[in-house]
């Protein structure tokens, strides 16, 4: 081929327009939390000389067969440890040989150490589905589970936070400085999403011009739901999507495309109660999810309605915001006193000696 030819044709490939990048979605690596977990806590399980470890760590295999969360599993070993720990330091040397009233001073020695009620309870159901498991494969007497222990829980009130401390609060979150931040304030509070649901959140599972939120498994009940966000939130989200790297394939990540954990959330959020000046209140970031049904219920939503927003299985639970806001009742309260301030009640009071 003639010279000139060839250099014709190495000047026509290399005015040629290099072909556009594109840009792949980063997509994390799946992972199946809950075998993580196992495999991390069976390692801490070898090697500690404990009454009944090896039956533990079996334990903890059939409930990761069982399709167990890793937070189950997490909850469980924690629970399990501690109670082989104690039966050590009672001098018990083997499970087989347990008793119902080691179970109860497990109990005892807990709230010896100022455990909450509830954390002493979930400690307790832990541990009595192991033994019961124990007792299904013939290593515990049956006799250990016969009567039951059970520990009473405060009926506590949810802790919402009031509206004068909501506007405290959103308004040291700069729009500008911060949309990352004010997305997660504004989605929590205004679809009432436990931080775990958000945090596993992907961009398909957001609906914008719906203004939907597809909750395909809850954290908690691993029931799946749809939740609704409002224009406010809309608004601080699409901010937020505008900075976002868009080869992201999870709504919210940390730093340097770090999984955004709950304790990173947590710590955001406790930094701007301080900066609001709320610190010595006792909110937590839970308490955005009970602010968000407290104030459905005060603008007139129905009860039925909260409870599939909230995910709850039993509306008995959705009930306990109901006495935070029952103003029917507030507003017979005040009338009924009212009349008895202006002494206009009229009647004698004799006694009744069955009251």
């Amino acid at each position: 081929m003639a010279p000139e030819l060839v250099s014709e044709q190495i000047r026509q490939r290399s005015f040629q327009p290099a072909p556009p990048k594109l840009i792949l979605p980063f997509r994390r690596q799946t992972r199946n939390p809950a075998k993580d977990a196992l495999e991390k806590l069976s390692l801490k399980l070898k090697g500690r000389d404990l009454p009944g470890i090896e039956l533990a760590e079996k334990y903890l295999s059939r409930l990761y067969s069982r399709n167990r969360r890793a937070r189950t599993i997490e909850q469980n070993y924690t629970s399990i440890t501690f109670f082989l720990e104690f039966l050590k330091t009672q001098g018990i040397c083997c499970i087989e040989a347990v008793a119902r009233k080691d179970l109860a001073a497990f109990v005892e020695h807990e709230q010896d150490r100022g455990m909450k009620p509830v954390s002493i309870r979930g400690r307790l159901c832990s541990v009595k589905a192991f033994l019961r498991h124990l007792i299904e494969e013939g290593v515990v007497r049956y006799e250990v589970l016969t009567k039951s222990i059970s520990v009473k829980i405060p009926d506590a009130l949810p802790k919402a936070i009031a509206p004068e401390d909501i506007r405290a609060l959103l308004s040291v979150i700069d729009g500008r400085k911060c949309v990352r931040n004010r997305a997660i304030i504004l989605i929590l509070l205004r679809t009432g999403m436990r931080i775990g649901e958000l945090l596993a959140l992907r961009m398909e599972d957001i609906n914008l011009k719906e203004q939907k939120v597809f909750i395909y498994e809850a954290r908690k009940t691993g029931s799946g739901r749809v939740v609704y966000f409002s224009a406010d939130a809309k608004e601080a989200l699409v901010d937020w999507l505008q900075e976002k790297d868009p080869r992201e394939d999870v709504l919210f990540y940390g730093t340097a495309h770090e999984c955004l954990t709950y304790a990173g959330a947590r710590v955001m959020f406790v930094k701007y109660l301080k900066k609001a000046g709320l610190d010595h209140k006792g909110y937590t970031i839970h308490c955005l999810r009970h602010t968000f049904a407290s104030e459905l219920l005060n603008a007139g939503m129905r009860l039925e309605c909260v409870q599939p927003l909230l995910g709850h299985t039993s509306i008995e639970v959705t009930r306990r915001y109901a006495r935070l806001t029952d103003k029917t009742r507030e507003d017979e309260y005040f009338r009924a006193m009212a009349l008895i301030e202006k002494g206009e009640i009229h009647g004698s009071y004799r006694f009744d000696h069955r009251l």
